[in-house]
């Protein structure tokens, strides 16, 4: 039977699934050689030259990095340290890509969902009046906006004890507020900014809230009766109060609240 003929760089390359490009730097490493030459001088790879090349395409694909395979290849005593290491390596991979994988399932989730907790741990956490149906109402309101987003980012990050602590804080900004209602605080002073840039960083648990958009979410609390109701439960004239506080704050930033919108 007649023997293979040589093939040239073009015809190893697509036989092997590589570019002629690769070959030529892998000759110019020497990595692969081709053992023979055309006349005019053109490489030509023999069989045994192409073999090495399905080797060498077979370790790289496992990892192995190119200036290890020539001597993997060329000292077969020292081949099977260097495959247990690229195993661990790739086994390593493979836990980092399923915590990955995890990773994504939770912000998939929390894009759909919002708050990662059971019904029965939001209402906990966050108190009777909490409606675990809100999660869902917000998503098919803003579900779309960069803001739901890095909600659903931050929320697939946190967990239990860390919602409990954004709750704590989220209560004792409105017991704060409250309080300061009730010591005749006016909307503007030093006090009344402070505590509003706290209220605004209380929310910026869930996303990055500018000055504007403060403004909107004060709008949203007085125009809305159920977050009135909430509010000034805990002081009558609440709602109302905050709202010129917060816009009182924005003015501060150099906010007009008359003109300002969510963004």
């Amino acid at each position: 039977m007649a023997s293979r003929p040589d093939l040239t760089v073009g015809a190893a390359a697509r036989a092997a699934g590589v570019t002629v490009r690769t070959l030529h730097h892998w000759d110019a490493v020497g990595l692969v050689r081709p053992s023979a030459r055309t006349a005019a001088g053109y490489r030509l790879y023999t069989a045994s030259d192409l073999a090495r090349v399905h080797r060498v395409v077979l370790y790289r694909d496992l990892g192995v990095p190119l200036d290890e395979i020539g001597a993997l290849l060329d000292s077969p005593e020292g081949a099977d340290a260097s495959l247990r290491r690229q195993r661990d390596l790739v086994r390593e991979r493979l836990r980092r890509l399923e915590r990955a994988a995890d990773a994504l399932d939770r912000l998939v989730e929390a894009r759909e969902r919002g708050v990662l907790l059971t019904p029965e741990e939001q209402v906990a956490l966050f108190g009777d009046d909490w409606q675990p149906s809100w999660a869902a109402g917000a998503r098919e309101l803003w579900g779309d906006t960069d803001q739901w987003a890095q909600f659903a980012e931050r929320a697939a990050e946190r967990t239990r004890e860390e919602w409990r602590a954004v709750a704590a804080e989220a209560e004792a900004v409105l017991d704060s507020l409250a309080d300061a209602l009730g010591r005749g605080v006016r909307p503007g002073s030093a006090a009344a900014d402070a505590l509003a840039e706290r209220h605004r960083a209380s929310l910026g648990a869930y996303f990055d809230v500018t000055p504007a958009m403060h403004v909107v979410i004060g709008r949203m609390y007085a125009a809305d009766p159920e977050f009135t109701a909430n509010h000034d439960a805990r002081h009558p004239g609440l709602t109302a109060w905050l709202s010129e506080v917060i816009d009182a704050a924005a003015r501060a930033h150099g906010v007009d609240p008359d003109t300002a919108t969510w963004g």
